[in-house]
């Protein structure tokens, strides 16, 4: 298979305030299209051609760092743009993943803090994730551009702490991105979604 950048799921300016046009911009038609174009080239001669992204997100971890950051970072953006929507966020859960959350994490709001602090913990540049291990859902964390797929899980949502994922809009205040991104970014539909893939 070959990377493809995908368009947004809605426009530039959708999620403004809590993500500005600028930050997308950078983020979706720079930072992200760099990683495609990056791991296509590093693709050629791997002997991972004509795998699925997940198989050589996999593959490649701990074997070939350029392809694996490309290509990681490329399956958490994939997903990245689907887990936020314009007036997302809030407790609207559907009801299956509503019940799981509350059987494995203690219920929404202490998922969400959680979730949250997993992100602001992070030292450095990666991404804070919900994901099924075990089939149940855990908090995790990572660095770079690794995702739960590579230590045995499913990651369900993930929110990017990389710098340029937030220093437009946020500067320094992690904590306030990281918040803004639980209260009214987030698509629980496509949460649910990844869910009922992931629990199959």
């Amino acid at each position: 298979m070959t990377f493809k950048l995908p368009d947004l799921p809605y426009a530039h300016d959708a999620l403004a305030p809590y993500m500005s046009r600028e930050t997308l911009e950078y983020h979706h038609d720079k930072h992200h299209k760099a990683y495609v174009d990056n791991g296509n080239k590093l693709l050629e001669g791997s002997g991972l051609e004509g795998k699925s992204l997940e198989e050589i997100v996999k593959a490649s971890f701990g074997k070939n760092a350029g392809l694996f950051n490309n290509a990681g970072q490329h399956y958490n953006h994939l997903h990245f743009w689907k887990w936020m929507k314009p007036n997302g966020g809030g407790d609207k859960v559907p009801g299956n993943l509503l019940k799981k959350i509350d059987s494995d994490l203690g219920g929404l709001a202490k998922a969400k803090e959680d979730f949250v602090q997993a992100g602001v913990t992070q030292f450095g540049s990666g991404w804070s994730w919900i994901a099924v291990k075990d089939g149940k859902l855990a908090i995790m964390k990572t660095a770079n551009g690794e995702s739960p797929l590579v230590h045995g899980a499913k990651p369900i949502l993930g929110c990017d702490v990389w710098e340029h994922s937030y220093y437009i809009d946020y500067r320094n205040r992690r904590p306030d991105y990281l918040k803004a991104f639980v209260d009214h970014l987030v698509n629980w539909d496509y949460v649910a979604e990844m869910y009922e893939a992931a629990a199959k």
